[in-house]
Formats: C-alpha cells, structure tokens, sequence
C-alpha cells in the first residue's frame, strides 16, 4: 500500500474550473465557466505551467466533450484530430495547436471551417483550444492563425508565487490541513511551478503522513520526496 501511494504521487488529480488557481487569470476562467455554448471558440495561450492544459481538461469532462493533445504519443494524434471533423461532439478541446504538423494544421483548418458553418444550427458545437504564443505569432499556416483569432482570445499568465502560496494553502485547508510557512516556501524554491503536480503533492502529503502517523512538516516532505524519488524506475 505505502509503495503504491508513493509512485502515485505525481499523478494529477482531476482538473476543474473550480480547482484552477490564479486571480490574474480571471476573464478567462469566466470565458470557460459562461461562454462555451455551441458556436463559440476560445483560444488561450501563455507560457508552460500557466495552466492551458488544466482548463482544456477541465472543460471536457463533461460527457459529449473531447480532449485532444496531438504532440503526445499517450493521447489521440493525428487520425484523431482528422476524425474530430466527423464527431458528435458538443465541445472539442485542442491542446498545444503550436506542435501541429502540416496534416494537422489542414485537419484543424477544415474543422474551424465546419465550426462556423455549424454556429447556430442544432449540429453547432465549441472549440476550445490553446498554444504557447499569440495566434499571429504562431508557427502555423496564416489562415490557422486567423481562425484561431476568430472568437475569443485570452493570455493566460503564470501564478505569482503570493498566488501559488495561497492556493496551497486553500488546498491543505480544504483538507483539514495547515501547512507551516517554512513548508510552503520550500516548495516555491525548491519545486515544479505547476499547480497541478502541486495540489497533487498536498494530496499525497496528507495520505503519507496518515500512513506514518507523523506530523506534517518540512522534514516529512522531504522524506516522502526521497521515498518516491529513490522508488522511481
């Protein structure tokens, strides 16, 4: 059981709007809460661990939604990003459109062109999708770029680490938790800036120090951090 809890400690949990941390980001969290009725696109962008892949996922959790990440060999590539023209789906969510190679560029241009001819029929649908740059500073085809400027555009920016500390502690608070300062510093010096892997580590913080008994404390971090690192492959 212990072995277990340990290499799971890295796995994010389930991504939600609700579990999405930062003020600056904002309008867009409010774009994706009230503004993804069929026949509108979303594009956000920002830098890594802003957040892009969090909300991409969180919207498309609903069933009838599709998620699809085409630079990852875990995910659906690109006969999945083709098929998309030809699904059911109320919203389609496109991850990391920056990687997209010609034959995906030409899948993603026909599918925004359905997108639009769809708007306001009964077969209307969203497009959510999200890339590292602006949509004119993208490494993509220029009626890519366009199209993905069609509708709505938010910039996402990284968390402050004020921001980062007091989603921490509203995680370990909702736990019935109370991180110590000196905690909680270590991890913004010391750690990955994404909040998933983040609210994840509390998580898995909280299980071990149930499963050994023991306070939670900088010291019990570091010791589950050295457990997982020593029983990785």
């Amino acid at each position: 059981m212990q072995k277990q809890l340990i290499l799971d400690i890295l796995g994010p949990g389930v991504p939600t709007l609700d579990n999405y941390a930062g003020d600056s980001n904002a309008p867009a969290l409010h774009a994706l809460r009230h503004q993804t009725m069929p026949g509108r696109a979303i594009y956000l962008w920002g830098p890594p661990g802003s957040g892009r892949t969090h909300l991409l996922r969180a919207v498309s959790q609903a069933e009838g939604c599709l998620y699809l990440q085409p630079r990852t060999e875990q995910a659906p590539g690109l006969q999945a990003l083709a098929d998309a023209e030809q699904q059911d789906s109320r919203l389609i969510a496109i991850d990391d459109v920056d990687t997209l190679d010609p034959s995906q560029q030409a899948a993603l241009f026909t599918l925004y062109n359905q997108w639009r001819q769809q708007a306001g029929t009964a077969d209307g649908f969203t497009l959510v999708t999200a890339g590292s740059q602006a949509p004119r500073a993208l490494p993509l085809r220029e009626d890519i770029r366009t199209r993905l400027a069609w509708d709505l555009v938010f910039r996402l920016h990284l968390l402050t680490d004020d921001e980062r500390a007091s989603a921490l502690h509203a995680r370990a608070n909702s736990l019935g938790l109370a991180l110590a300062p000196e905690l909680v510093a270590w991890l913004l010096v010391h750690h990955t800036r994404d909040m998933g892997q983040l609210m994840a580590l509390i998580d898995a913080l909280n299980r071990y120090s149930l499963e050994r008994h023991r306070a939670i404390t900088l010291p019990l971090l570091k010791d589950l951090l050295k457990h997982h690192h020593d029983q990785s492959p």
